[in-house]
């Protein structure tokens, strides 16, 4: 039987707080977010691996506070005062390089405005290769809360919310096979959800416990070159 053309839909994720999976992994995250507006310090550090759940954090607490997202990246460009000037910022570092100026300049104007701002990364600032002596002073000072890698349970309910965000129904034996089999990380789980929503559109069938083996043996050389730190 031929497989049918794949069509593929954009989805829209759940951002919403009802819509975070909190548990041992992500609980001290979420806590300082649900802890605004009486953070310890203006400036909160979000550190976590790539797909762990800093920008739905991020959107929770620009949802409570009315920030606004920018780039860290981009602020070498950007009109740091107009951006100080807003009632509390998000600026995510996408892990590429960025102007050491800017990111001192504004923290300065977002103390000096009593601006919040939440800054997400993968890593520490220690792992930025900062060369700004008060920078890295003023950012190691800033509290730092990590989301680390989820446990059995955590990762099955992570799966069971990917497959629910593509409206995937799946039989929980599926979960279970893939929690004890599947990479755990959120860049794998993200992946081999994307990979069976794939393979049942193309085969017309739905996600049985064949085509979520036959998705992880695909899975495997991926995994064994990607970095999922």
């Amino acid at each position: 039987m031929a497989e049918q053309l794949t069509l593929r839909f954009a989805f829209q994720p759940g951002l919403g707080e009802q819509d975070y999976l909190v548990g041992p992994f992500n609980a001290a995250a979420y806590d300082m977010i649900a802890l605004w507006p009486d953070w310890p310090d203006s400036v909160v550090i979000l550190c976590g691996p790539e797909g762990s759940g800093k920008t739905h954090l991020a959107h929770i607490w620009a949802k409570k506070s009315g920030a606004e997202f920018a780039s860290l990246e981009a602020l070498a460009s950007a009109d740091l005062p107009a951006m100080a000037s807003r009632p509390a910022l998000v600026i995510e570092h996408g892990g590429g390089a960025f102007a050491e100026p800017a990111l001192f300049h504004l923290l300065n104007l977002a103390r000096e405005n009593r601006v919040d701002l939440l800054l997400t990364a993968r890593t520490k600032p220690d792992g930025w290769s900062v060369e700004t002596p008060d920078l890295l002073s003023r950012l190691r000072l800033a509290p730092l809360v990590e989301i680390g890698f989820p446990d059995d349970a955590s990762f099955r309910a992570l799966l069971a919310k990917l497959l629910h965000d593509r409206q995937l129904q799946v039989d929980p034996s599926v979960i279970e096979y893939l929690t004890i089999r599947c990479e755990r990380s959120f860049a794998a789980a993200t992946a081999v959800v994307e990979l069976l929503d794939v393979e049942s559109l193309s085969k017309a069938r739905p996600i049985t416990r064949a085509i979520a083996a036959h998705v992880l043996a695909r899975m495997e050389p991926l995994q064994n070159s990607l970095d999922f730190s």
